[in-house]
C-alpha cells in the first residue's frame, strides 16, 4: 500500500476536484484523505463508519492518506464522506475509477495491449430496500403520511397505528400457511386505510410542504397501480426503484437498476462501469457504455465482445462490436478464442457485487446509484493493484538488497582511498 499510494497522482486528483471546492468558508478536507478514505471503503467493504475507526488503527492507511504523523483520532465525521459523494458526483467517481487504470499503466501492470480487447455485459444493482409485497407498501406509505403530517401540526381523524400493525402481520400469517383469500382480505384492507388517510390530509392541509405534497403523490401514485402497470412503485424511500428481470432461476425479480461493465478481456481490469435508469435493453447501453471506457482508458480498444443481448445496439463507433453467436462456426476463426473469454466478465460481476458494496446498494436516489457503481469498479482496481505489488515485493527486495550492498561496497572502498591518499 506504501509503494501504491507512491504512485498515485495525487496532484491530478487535486485539480480535477479542485472546482468542488470554493474559496469562503471553513477550509476544505484534503481531497487525498477523501479519496483514499473511498477507495478503502469500497476496497473492504465498509461503512462510513467503520472506515473511519479502521483509520485510525492503520499507521498503513493513514500513509496512504497523506498523513506525515500517526494520528490517535478520527480525521472527519462520517457524515463528511456523504457529502462530499454528493458534491463530486458520477463524474467524480469515474475520475477514481479512471487514476486506477492510469496507475496499472504507469506500474506495467495493465499493459496497453490488454486495453485491445474488452468484454461487456449488463448486471443489475440491487437497492437496499425490502422484498416489496403490496401489504408492506400500503401499511408503509400510511406510516410516512401519518409521520409527517403529525409533524406539520394536521390532526388527522385517525391514525391506524394499530389496526395497520395487526392486519401487516395477519396478512404474513395468512400467506404463509397458504391461505390466500384470507391473505388478500387483509390486504384490501390496507389499501382502503390508506386511501382514507390521503383524503383525510388533502381535506386538512390543503396547501401541504413540499416534502408532504411529495409523499402525498406517491401515495396516489401506490393507490392507484394495479397488478400489469409499468412504473410501479416498489419502496417509500426509494421511488427510483425498477423491477428488472434478467432471466435467472433463483432469482427471478431484482429491485434496483441496470448497470453496463466493461472489462478488460486478459487481466480482468474494470475500465468501464455505469449505472443506467428506465431498464433500458442492453443493445441500447453499449454506446454510453464505450464512450466512458474511452474517457477512462484514454484510448478506444479495437474489439468489444458481448452476449446475444446486444443483437441490434446502438454503437456506431470505430471499435468492432463482435455479438456472440449461437454456433462456433458463425464467428471469425481469428475471434473465436476471444469470444470463449466473454464469459470472463461474469467472475469480475459476482466480485463487484458480493464484495465490492454493489450487490445491495446503501446510496441515496439516482445520484447515489450513479455513483456507487464506478466506485465499486475502482476498488476493484484498486485491490488488483494492491495484489500485483505485493506479489513483486520479494523481486523488489532482492533488488534493493543488492543495490544497499553495492552503495556499501562502493562506499567503503571510497573511505579506503580517502585513507590511503590521506597516508
Amino acid at each position: 500500500m506504501v509503494r501504491l499510494a507512491d504512485q498515485i497522482d495525487w496532484h491530478r486528483l487535486d485539480t480535477a476536484f479542485g472546482t468542488t471546492y470554493s474559496d469562503r468558508g471553513r477550509p476544505g478536507i484534503s481531497t487525498r484523505l477523501m479519496v483514499a478514505l473511498h477507495y478503502l471503503k469500497y476496497t473492504f467493504d465498509l461503512s462510513d463508519e467503520e472506515v473511519i475507526l479502521a483509520w485510525v488503527e492503520n499507521p498503513y492507511w493513514q500513509y496512504l492518506s497523506g498523513m506525515s504523523h500517526f494520528e490517535h483520532r478520527p480525521p472527519i465525521n462520517p457524515s463528511s464522506m456523504s457529502r462530499w459523494r454528493r458534491r463530486v458526483g458520477e463524474s467524480g467517481a469515474e475520475e477514481l475509477l479512471g487514476e486506477t487504470v492510469r496507475t496499472g499503466l504507469r506500474l506495467n501492470l495493465i499493459r496497453r495491449v490488454q486495453i485491445r480487447r474488452v468484454n461487456v455485459d449488463t448486471t443489475v444493482q440491487e437497492k437496499h430496500i425490502r422484498f416489496p409485497t403490496d401489504a408492506r407498501l400500503y401499511n408503509r406509505m400510511r406510516e410516512r403520511l401519518v409521520r409527517q403530517a403529525r409533524h406539520e401540526g394536521v390532526n388527522l381523524r385517525q391514525s391506524y397505528a394499530r389496526v395497520g400493525k395487526r392486519l401487516l402481520v395477519q396478512q404474513s400469517r395468512y400467506a404463509q400457511a397458504r391461505q390466500f383469500k384470507r391473505a388478500a382480505g387483509c390486504t384490501r384492507r390496507l389499501r382502503i386505510i390508506l386511501g382514507r388517510v390521503i383524503r383525510d390530509v388533502e381535506r386538512k392541509h390543503p396547501n401541504p410542504s413540499p416534502l408532504l405534497a411529495e409523499l402525498l403523490g406517491l401515495a396516489r401514485r401506490l393507490f392507484a397501480q394495479q397488478k400489469l402497470d409499468k412504473g410501479k412503485l416498489y419502496s417509500v424511500h426509494a421511488p427510483e426503484v425498477e423491477c428488472i428481470s434478467k432471466g435467472k432461476v433463483r432469482k427471478r425479480f431484482e429491485f434496483g437498476c441496470k448497470v453496463g461493465l466493461g472489462v478488460t478481456s486478459r487481466g480482468g481490469w474494470v475500465v468501464a462501469a455505469k449505472a443506467f435508469h428506465g431498464n433500458p435493453y442492453d443493445g441500447h447501453t453499449l454506446a454510453m457504455t464505450m464512450d466512458q471506457l474511452t474517457r477512462v482508458t484514454g484510448r478506444l480498444p479495437e474489439y468489444a465482445f458481448v452476449d446475444l443481448g446486444y443483437r441490434g445496439h446502438d454503437y456506431s463507433g470505430e471499435c468492432e462490436v463482435v455479438v456472440s453467436k449461437r454456433r462456433r462456426g458463425r464467428t471469425p476463426r481469428r475471434l473465436w478464442r476471444w469470444m470463449r473469454r466473454r464469459a470472463a466478465i461474469e467472475p469480475t460481476i459476482g466480485h463487484l457485487k458480493e464484495d465490492r458494496r454493489m450487490n445491495r446498494n446503501r446510496l441515496k436516489g439516482r445520484e447515489g446509484d450513479a455513483v456507487n457503481v464506478p466506485l465499486s469498479g475502482a476498488a476493484m482496481n484498486f485491490r488488483k493493484l494492491l495484489r500485483a505489488l505485493a506479489s513483486l515485493l520479494p523481486i523488489f527486495l532482492t533488488w534493493y538488497r543488492a543495490t544497499q550492498w553495492q552503495l556499501r561496497a562502493r562506499t567503503g572502498l571510497r573511505a579506503l582511498e580517502g585513507v590511503l591518499l590521506a597516508g
